[in-house]
């Protein structure tokens, strides 16, 4: 047997008992055709600033079933939600967030996507390395024992920091890219986030496929994935 094909059949499996059977019962799902086509656009969507409203009407849907499906995603740990990081907790609850599948494999099967090479490299790739990354080092804390803050930081002029990691009092600012060959420009955004909340940031790090750790800027060091 394949070992290709017994991932997409574990997969197709894990589905099809969990998400669409044991959430059924959980949520009383009565149409399982809209509630797959939910979970696949709710794929799509992963490390994307995520809009309930537009989620809802594109499928059809009520707003606070759609609500009510992702909460029951968030509480069973299937996603996670990343919210955006203010000083003013009150903002954070009700700014737009992102959404993040915890497991890679469960989402790259809802995307459709069957070949682990072909979707880093397909239009997914960006999105699966920040869901890869990110789910990492959420397991990482809780692994610690630590309860997970994590943030992501955007501007209204549009400049962004992919993973805040509060800890301590301090703002850990991390940047996902998917190049193997980190230069410098990849660290501006730190840059402005430690200056924008200069006393609280900490060093800055720029995640990567690669094998390559070096300093970027005197306060953001480029880390492979590897060495998380």
């Amino acid at each position: 047997m394949h070992p290709k094909g017994d991932v997409a059949r574990w997969h197709a499996s894990y589905v099809q008992t969990f998400l669409e059977r044991d959430l059924r019962s959980l949520r009383q799902i009565g149409d399982l055709t809209q509630f797959h086509m939910f979970l696949r656009a709710l794929a799509a969507r992963s490390a994307q600033l995520f809009n309930i409203t537009d989620l809802a009407r594109d499928l059809g849907l009520a707003v606070n079933t759609v609500k009510a499906w992702i909460s029951v995603l968030e509480a069973t740990y299937q996603i996670f939600i990343l919210r955006p990081y203010f000083r003013d907790v009150g903002k954070r609850l009700v700014k737009t967030p992102k959404i993040y599948f915890a497991d890679v494999g469960t989402l790259c099967y809802l995307a459709g996507l069957k070949d682990a090479e072909h979707a880093i490299s397909g239009p997914m790739g960006g999105a699966i390395f920040e869901t890869a990354v990110v789910g990492e080092i959420m397991r990482r804390l809780f692994g610690r024992g630590e309860r997970p803050h994590l943030y992501f930081w955007r501007t209204s002029t549009g400049v962004e920091v992919d993973l805040i990691v509060e800890t301590a009092g301090k703002l850990i600012p991390i940047e996902i890219k998917m190049s193997a060959t980190p230069d410098r420009s990849m660290a501006r955004n730190i840059v402005s986030f430690q200056k924008d909340l200069y006393g609280q940031a900490e060093k800055g790090f720029v995640v990567h496929p690669g094998d390559v750790t070096l300093p970027l800027v005197p306060d953001a060091v480029a880390l492979p994935f590897a060495d998380l």
